[in-house]
């Protein structure tokens, strides 16, 4: 009966050892798989988001209330879901890229958004910089070699209105929950992928 179930395991697995071998059954198989995985995508980043909770690191509010107080101020100030998911994940690469936070953002959101959402939290970080890099000895006009950028104008709104003022404990932000179902939307569909086109298709590849 072991051998049996541990038969059936295997029958579930692609056969090769190396890419090379690969077949299309073995993709098959794989892409089935993926489908499946690729539902709980939103689960996985809410689930990420809230290791944020907690976490001050010497701010006024932690960095999931930050996250939410952001996310609120966009939804209030009338943004598109988009554009709120964005505010609500800009800064979830804290807990993995110390040195470089926006980047772990944008690649998560990349598939989801447009160019100009895409640009907007790539680059947050360095327009949020007008606002302290002079009280740690950097160039708070760093944002100025972008000046003639198409989204320069679309960036700076968002750090002004909805990132550098989202530190009031006092605020009354909305729960993570009032945010779960946009997210759940958002990443439902990807936008843009080199796997998009599999994605499509009767087999519903990667």
């Amino acid at each position: 009966m072991a051998d049996g179930h541990q038969s059936d395991l295997h029958s579930d697995q692609a056969q090769f050892k190396s890419m090379m071998e690969g077949t299309q059954e073995d993709w098959a198989i794989i892409a089935g798989h993926s489908k499946a995985f690729n539902k709980g995508l939103a689960d996985r980043v809410l689930a990420h988001l809230r290791l944020l909770d907690g976490d001050y690191g010497g701010f006024p509010i932690d960095r999931l209330t930050h996250s939410l107080q952001s996310a609120t101020l966009a939804h209030r100030d009338g943004m598109d879901e988009e554009y709120v998911v964005c505010a609500l994940l800009h800064d979830i690469g804290d807990t993995l890229g110390s040195y470089n936070h926006p980047d772990i953002a944008a690649a998560i959101l990349k598939p989801f958004v447009s160019e100009t959402n895409h640009w907007m939290v790539a680059n947050h970080g360095i327009f949020q910089g007008y606002y302290f890099f002079h009280h740690l000895g950097l160039d708070r006009d760093m944002r100025e070699a972008y000046r003639d950028h198409p989204h320069f104008a679309h960036t700076a709104r968002f750090c002004h209105r909805h990132d550098q003022n989202a530190f009031d404990p006092a605020y009354e932000t909305m729960p993570l929950e009032a945010f779960e179902p946009m997210v759940q939307r958002l990443f439902a569909v990807p936008k843009n992928s080199i796997y998009l086109k599999a994605l499509t298709d009767k087999t519903q590849a990667i």
